[in-house]
């Protein structure tokens, strides 16, 4: 019988490795952010909820333009989620950072997460296939956004 190991106290607050790499490479890269800083209030069918996205780039106006959700697995959950915000939110910009953005959906699906989004309209961009965790036009973007004389705003305690 296989034994998992046991499991250590958290010592960050990020919910997965990712999260702290990504909030890293934007600290390095002098980019403004902040994490898991807001809730969007949403609808799903029959009741409200609430999502906090992990990683939001503000603007000039310190408006949030652009918001990153970094993301090992991608399940059905998360996919709807993101469905009902777009919806309800049509002008918000949610990027998706995949560790692969070659993996499947589900077992028996042909479609990746990739190609989800290309479906759906979202904007992704895939670590494994770049090396990079993000592309430098979106960092060009960003950093355009945010006018570079700006003094940085980093919520990476």
């Amino acid at each position: 019988m296989k034994k998992w190991p046991a499991r250590t106290a958290q010592t960050s607050k990020f919910k997965s490795k990712l999260e702290e790499e990504f909030n890293k490479f934007l600290s390095k890269n002098d980019i403004s952010f902040g994490y898991e800083n807001f809730t969007i209030s949403y609808l799903k069918p029959a009741r409200a909820s609430r999502y906090t996205p992990d990683f939001s780039c503000p603007d000039e106006n310190n408006n949030y333009s652009i918001i990153f959700e970094t993301k090992g697995y991608f399940v059905t959950a998360d996919r709807q989620k993101h469905l009902f915000i777009k919806q309800q939110y049509p002008l918000m910009d949610i990027r998706f950072i995949f560790s692969n953005s070659k993996n499947r959906i589900g077992k028996k699906s042909k479609t990746t997460y990739a190609k989800w989004c290309e479906l759906k309209g979202f904007k992704y961009h895939c670590i494994a296939s770049t090396g990079e965790f993000l592309p430098k036009a979106w960092i060009k973007e960003i950093k355009k956004n945010q006018k570079k004389n700006a003094t940085p705003v980093f919520n990476d305690q």
